[in-house]
């Protein structure tokens, strides 16, 4: 079962909006083998360019769902939104039940839905994580600032550095709308 949190940034989430992003992302359940109990996080947001941008995440057990689109129509935000997260669920689903049957994981939250084989599912579990290269560095000591520096120089769109005052492991990178972010961890 799907609880709901929908936020609205300068807009209005009437009960029209609210009614339709629930029955579109309840449509998600039919992919899920047990009682999932999780909430789906939307937020939608109107700029002032009027193009609205919709951001759905569904934090579970072993695996986080996570799509965002915009649009100039929100409903139409809100389903192209669906079919990504479809998407991820049966790219997931294929490449886990492939490479563990046996397994507990992934696989488990997720049952079949027949009839649902389509030539995007083929060419999806034909892809597999090819690691083409690896590198090996030592992590220097230095502030966030100094790492979104480095980053740059390097024209990169992440970096990875030891913070200098908490000696933890972070990651800088660059967001889409061409921000930073900060990646802390535990």
């Amino acid at each position: 079962m799907l609880d709901f949190n929908i936020r609205g940034e300068n807009v209005e989430v009437t009960p029209a909006i609210r009614e339709y992003v629930e029955k579109k992302v309840e449509k998600l359940e039919r992919y899920f083998s047990e009682e999932v109990n999780a909430t789906a996080n939307v937020n939608l947001k109107v700029y002032n360019d009027k193009q609205t941008k919709v951001e759905i995440t569904i934090p579970m057990k072993n695996l986080t769902l996570r799509a965002e689109e915009r649009h100039n129509d929100m409903y139409a935000a809100v389903d192209l939104i669906i079919d990504k997260l479809e998407r991820q669920i049966r790219k997931y689903k294929t490449r886990v039940n492939r490479k563990s049957r046996e397994r507990e994981g992934v696989a488990a939250y997720f049952q079949s839905v027949e009839g649902n084989n389509s030539a995007a599912d083929q060419v999806e579990e034909d892809n597999d994580f090819d690691v083409v290269r690896t590198k090996q560095f030592d992590l220097k000591p230095m502030d966030q600032e100094e790492a979104i520096l480095q980053m740059n120089m390097l024209g990169h769109n992440f970096f990875i550095f030891t913070d200098a005052e908490s000696d933890g492991t972070h990651i800088v990178y660059k967001r889409k709308d061409g921000k930073y972010g900060l990646i802390e961890t535990n």
